[in-house]
């Protein structure tokens, strides 16, 4: 028995001897003592019971982080294969994730946490895995792709960059603490080894001080942001998943992930009236301007004293209002921060130093062409936030079906 590989269990020695141990040995050379020393089970090891408190369950035919209630903090890590990495390889570390995902989010250390003794808190971790469309032309099998995945036509007000777009694999992680989603997406880079290489991470927070919540956040606008949600009991399934019709793909998912710069400096110049003309809504309590909560139907025809309409038809809330039923899709919104100015072009119109902050918006359904594109085509269109806001990084992916026990992730959709 080799040295590297003592202690990881048969279903671990495995992985790494048939192919990929050049990439993962030393990686996993130092995983094992973190085994032992986060409460010790192997690698093949049952894990903790679904109702642990703190924790959020892992098997099912649906991944976590979906519908799942967000908590604080959430990042975005994305990933592209090395050049000559193939199936098998990718196989190969949804198969090593899968096992340090089952341990990680029920409060017992990843294998290849060299600290296990950090990690031993329950945070609500949940870690969300998705493929790209570039990874099946990377890999030579573009007929494994869904065919309802690909890349978003590009929109006028859009100045994408490569440091924010694209990516082969995305890892989700969120948690309580922005501790925990660090040192787990440092894990799994470590445990995939030589496979991949880091393309990009966006980290985001959202204000919830108790339990995660779906109740919608404040902006940097201050704006409530994620009011209009398909309903989470089940009734509008169709929206957020891929049904039986998808095959192998069946319980899967489309994450839409788009970053937005916001433009605080001229922003901020606004008065209070200004700012709810361009939402559409009152910055107060997030109601539509024609009255009510801010949950009330806004009545996007209603006229006010000098004949105009109360909610004036370019605003944010008008443009994105869906106009079919299938224009609906999940948001889970965060917040960003960059200390200095970030370059976005003309967006920054002056040089200060105060930081840039935006927005990343998180967008979770079925079918992104059908659903999302003709939404953001009208905000791209007319949106009057288009004036302080841009576009600046987009990245689509097909989040993978779930698992049950002795299941791998992707196990199904790559079995071609």
């Amino acid at each position: 028995m080799s040295p590297t590989t003592e202690g990881l269990g048969p279903r671990r020695r495995a992985l790494l001897g048939s192919g990929l141990g050049a990439a993962l040995a030393g990686s996993a050379a130092a995983l094992t003592g973190a085994a032992s020393s986060a409460g010790g089970s192997s690698a093949g090891a049952t894990t903790a019971a679904p109702d642990v408190p703190g924790t959020v369950p892992f098997y099912g035919p649906r991944q976590a982080g979906v519908t799942t209630p967000p908590p604080a903090h959430t990042r975005w890590v994305a990933l592209d294969l090395t050049p000559g990495a193939t199936l098998e390889d990718l196989r190969r570390v949804l198969r090593i994730w899968t096992e340090d995902l089952a341990r990680a989010t029920q409060g017992a250390s990843p294998l290849a946490d060299h600290t296990p003794e950090l990690t031993r808190e329950h945070t609500r971790l949940t870690v969300t895995v998705g493929l790209g469309g570039s990874v099946f032309e990377h890999v030579g099998r573009p007929d494994l792709a869904p065919p309802w995945l690909a890349e978003l036509p590009p929109f006028a007000t859009d100045a994408l960059e490569d440091r924010w777009s694209g990516g082969d694999v995305v890892l989700q992680v969120e948690a309580t603490t922005a501790e925990a989603t660090a040192r787990v997406q440092r894990a799994l880079v470590r445990a995939a080894g030589a496979v991949v290489r880091h393309r990009w991470t966006q980290a985001g927070t959202r204000p919830t001080p108790g339990a995660p919540t779906w109740r919608a956040p404040r902006n940097a606008f201050g704006q409530i942001d994620g009011t209009v949600q398909p309903a989470l009991d089940g009734s509008d399934d169709d929206l957020l998943w891929r049904g039986p019709e998808s095959g192998p793909w069946e319980h899967a998912s489309t994450l839409v992930l788009r970053r937005i710069a916001m433009n605080l400096d001229t922003w901020e110049e606004l008065d209070p009236v200004a700012k709810e003309h361009a939402i559409g809504r009152r910055l107060a309590d997030g109601a539509p301007l024609t009255g009510g909560h801010e949950g009330s139907p806004p009545d996007l025809t209603a006229s006010g004293p000098h004949g105009f309409t109360v909610i004036d038809p370019g605003s944010h809330m008008a443009r994105a209002m869906p106009r079919e039923p299938w224009e609906r899709f999940l948001r889970r919104p965060c917040a960003y921060e960059l200390p200095g100015r970030d370059e976005v072009g003309t967006l920054t119109a002056r040089d200060t130093a105060r930081s840039a902050h935006g927005l990343l918006f998180a967008a979770y359904c079925a079918d992104a062409h059908r659903q999302l594109v003709p939404v953001q085509r009208r905000l791209a269109e007319a949106d009057l936030l288009n004036i302080w806001t841009v576009t600046v990084g987009s990245a689509t992916f097909a989040l993978l079906p779930g698992v049950q026990e002795g299941e791998s992730l992707g196990e199904r959709v790559l079995a071609g």
